[in-house]
């Protein structure tokens, strides 16, 4: 890819990444089978501003560490407006409150 420092990038996969159960993303997509790994692989190689929202869990926690990338836990409301957890990453998150 191609990216320079006035790039944008969001990113918002199929949250099918950790064993916590929920695995949405396999319910709701037809294409859902990613390899997490790469995405983040890829991201962190971007020139440009990086934003990925992921369901918050350990596994995504732990790559968000290995690659580098600041994170927040951030609560949002599903379909049935239950509170839930996601995670925002990205190389510049000084703008979350």
């Amino acid at each position: 890819h191609e990216s320079s420092a006035s790039s944008a990038f969001f990113l918002d996969p199929p949250y099918t990444a950790g064993l916590n159960g929920k695995w949405a993303g396999k319910r709701l997509y037809i294409h859902n089978e990613l390899y997490h790994e790469s995405l983040f692989q890829q991201a962190k190689a971007v020139h440009g501003s990086v934003l990925m929202t992921y369901d918050h869990c350990k596994d995504v926690v732990e790559m968000a560490h290995r690659y580098g990338f600041p994170y927040k836990i951030i609560a949002m409301k599903n379909t049935h407006h239950a509170t839930m957890q996601e995670i925002l990453l990205g190389n510049d998150l000084r703008w979350v409150g």
